[in-house]
């Protein structure tokens, strides 16, 4: 009869990979400098075009200067942490059967790898958000929420943003179980990803028609949804309450792939 196994050693690996995987980001210390410095140079000339078009338009679908200019901000600073492109481990580790290691570990990779994620996302936290937050609010008009609450749930926000990304990624990478080579799909996510998911416009400013076919796709949960959260801009619980039912549903469909994938996989010599 086989011992039972205590349920926090069962947990155990994902804390620990958690930390493994803030730490193999927050070691590459002049990346994480590039990356913020891009951020900060795109974002000024985004917040400069946007301080153009409300100068000649005063608001536009409920956005006034001060919002523009969160959101512009807000969405450089998410861009690192929700990470839209450059995952690609998974499947490179499918095409080279490497993953056959990773299925043979005492841990679920999916958890696994989501729990690195969240780790990747903690140190953009602090690299990629909070200093161009502070920059914009240096310079220009900044939206601050007027209730305190409004942190907490734009720290959830925030966490169910980065688990709605990786469940998209984590789907997109385990297409290599059947497709061998994602780039194409990858590229093709690349393309349309930052536009219909608010990080590059806010959506409200799209067609009514394009706002409600949005609505049911879970693009608004990565960028709009957080940034829509910070700002007060609609029910915060109904928004919540979006991504938790998005970032669940793309868990069990990616389960599902992972699952069949696997029973597929041909390991070459073996």
């Amino acid at each position: 009869m086989r011992p039972a196994v205590a349920w926090t050693d069962v947990l155990a690996p994902y804390p620990q990979l958690l930390r493994a995987g803030y730490r193999r980001h927050a070691g590459y210390r002049q990346a994480s400098l590039a990356g913020l410095c891009a951020n900060v140079v795109f974002g000024l000339l985004r917040a400069a075009v946007l301080t153009a078009v409300l100068a000649e338009r005063g608001t536009v679908a409920g956005y006034d200067l001060a919002a523009a200019v969160t959101y512009v901000w807000l969405g450089q600073g998410l861009l690192g942490i929700v990470l839209l492109w450059g995952d690609t481990e998974l499947s490179r580790r499918i095409r080279t059967g490497d993953v056959v290691v990773d299925l043979g570990r005492p841990w679920d990779l999916q958890l696994a790898l989501l729990a690195t994620d969240l780790g990747r996302a903690a140190h953009a936290l602090l690299i990629r958000l909070l200093p161009p937050m502070a920059i914009g609010a240096l310079f220009f008009p900044f939206r601050w929420p007027e209730r305190p609450e409004t942190i907490l749930l734009f720290a959830v926000s925030l966490t169910l943003a980065v688990v709605v990304s990786f469940g998209v990624r984590f789907l997109m990478n385990a297409a290599a179980f059947w497709l061998l080579d994602v780039r194409g799909l990858i590229g093709v996510w690349g393309a349309v990803g930052g536009v219909l998911s608010g990080l590059v416009l806010p959506l409200s400013w799209f067609p009514a028609w394009a706002q409600a076919l949005l609505s049911w796709t879970p693009f608004p949960a990565l960028f709009q949804t957080p940034i829509d959260v910070f700002t007060e801009r609609g029910d915060a619980a109904a928004l919540l309450a979006t991504q938790v039912l998005w970032a669940g549903l793309l868990f069990l469909v990616g389960r599902v792939v992972l699952v069949r994938g696997a029973r597929r996989l041909v390991v070459q010599g073996g």
